[in-house]
């Protein structure tokens, strides 16, 4: 439970004792049910009251919460016929990402996704959903897999950035991702990127360099997390919350400084309160881009891709002034 949350959760906690009680009871007043109303009621207003004025320090929590969906619940909710392909043919197989063919709406597509897990286990498994140069070298060689088959490309980026241990630099970390980066650029297929939680630095950006970005309403995009921004800055981490306000990190922010393409909108309290209206809210999203870009010619595609990121952070001069978009 997040500390922002415990209106709400007190709210339902006292409305479920009172409907046990009522079901207990065999004469059911009519005070009894108004009270109830009234507590239903309350609790709707409380629920939008908090999620709709949320700081940015309290997305990132949310973008966070172990029961958000990861890539793994998207796959079973949005895609058929997945065949999951392994290894980078180099060192071995990154379970952080995991990716391969899949159908989406009946359209054969390639598949990527960054992985958390929810147990000690899981997360042992997956890394964090951290990724190593191996996981990034693997994400490249379906995506030239999928170049070769015309087929689009769907990423999907959770994760708190790349893995900074010895053997991951050992290995070639900063080189895999500027190679991902060159050549995600080159693509003459539809790539889609959707951040689902947190996208941290070139960790995510190496796997979304795309078309589109999308993000979650409650997802968070940054070059840092706030812990790392606060401790350079200020030498505390504790001042997160201050770092995440300044970084301009969310889904609204970056979309107003034209940095993304659309903001998917979550259920009221998050993505994990309901799985299936964020499942369809995310289907409906990847629909219209990937109709969008399958009628682009493939040497089109680079070449927006190109012109999407030459514009970001560009320099307008006004009245004899430079002043920057992104401020």
């Amino acid at each position: 439970m997040l500390d922002f949350e415990k209106p709400v959760l007190e709210l339902e906690d006292k409305i479920n004792k009172l409907k046990e009680g009522l079901k207990e009871s065999t004469d059911v007043s009519p005070k009894d049910k108004k009270e109830l109303k009234i507590l239903e009621k309350k609790l709707i207003q409380t629920r939008r009251t908090i999620f709709k004025n949320l700081t940015p320090w309290q997305r990132v929590q949310l973008a966070r919460r172990p029961n958000r969906p990861y890539f793994t619940d998207y796959v079973k909710m949005l895609f058929t016929d997945f065949i999951e392909l392994h290894g980078d043919r180099a060192f071995h197989d990154d379970a952080a990402i995991i990716g391969g063919f899949a159908r989406f709406n009946d359209i054969p597509v390639m598949i990527l996704g960054q992985q958390k897990g929810r147990t000690v286990e899981e997360n042992i498994k997956h890394n964090f959903g951290m990724m190593n140069p191996e996981g990034y070298r693997k994400a490249l060689r379906l995506m030239k897999l999928a170049e070769k088959f015309n087929k689009p490309i769907l990423t999907f980026i959770d994760t708190t950035g790349a893995y900074p241990g010895i053997g991951a630099e050992e290995r070639g970390q900063g080189e895999a991702i500027a190679r991902n980066l060159l050549e995600m650029s080159l693509l003459t297929v539809p790539v889609i990127s959707t951040v689902l939680g947190e996208g941290g630095s070139g960790g995510a950006l190496a796997i979304g360099v795309a078309n589109a970005v999308l993000m979650l309403e409650n997802a968070v995009y940054s070059v840092i997390s706030p812990e790392g921004c606060a401790s350079i800055l200020w030498n505390d981490s504790t001042k997160a919350p201050d770092a995440a306000a300044s970084m301009k990190m969310t889904a609204k922010d970056l979309y107003e400084f034209g940095l993304i393409d659309r903001i998917i909108p979550e259920p009221l309290g998050g993505a994990h309160t309901d799985y299936s209206v964020i499942g369809n809210n995310v289907k409906h999203a990847l629909l219209i881009y990937c109709k969008k870009y399958m009628k682009m010619r493939r040497k089109n595609l680079s070449l927006n891709r190109y012109e999407k990121y030459r514009k970001m952070g560009e320099f307008i001069e006004k009245n004899k002034v430079i002043t920057s978009k992104i401020k």
